[in-house]
C-alpha cells in the first residue's frame, strides 16, 4: 500500500514538472511574439494603426462615389429601357 502511495506521489510530480516545463516553453515562445516592443506582434500593430490612419478619410469620398454610382445605375437603367423600347419597335417593323 505504501509503495502505490509512493508510486502516485512521483507520478503526480512528474506529471507537474512536465507540465510547469511545457508552461514556461509556450510563454518563452509567446514572449518572443509579442512581449516586447519590437516583437513581431508589435511591429504588426503599428503597421496596422498606420493603414488605418491613412485610409481613414477614404470613408467620406466612398459615400460621395457610392451615390454618384446610384446616379449612374438609374441612367443606365433608363437607358435600357429605351433600348428595349427601340429593339422591339425594330422588330415590329421586320427590318
Amino acid at each position: 500500500m505504501i509503495h502505490l502511495t509512493v508510486l502516485t506521489s512521483l507520478l503526480v510530480l512528474a506529471f507537474f514538472i512536465v507540465l510547469a516545463y511545457g508552461l514556461v516553453k509556450i510563454s518563452s515562445t509567446l514572449e518572443s511574439i509579442g512581449g516586447t516592443p519590437v516583437s513581431y506582434l508589435a511591429k504588426l500593430r503599428l503597421g496596422l494603426r498606420a493603414i488605418e490612419k491613412e485610409t481613414s478619410p477614404l470613408a467620406p469620398q466612398v459615400t460621395k462615389i457610392n451615390a454618384g454610382l446610384m446616379q449612374i445605375a438609374g441612367g443606365l437603367a433608363s437607358v435600357d429601357r429605351h433600348l428595349v423600347g427601340t429593339i422591339e419597335a425594330v422588330t415590329k417593323q421586320g427590318i
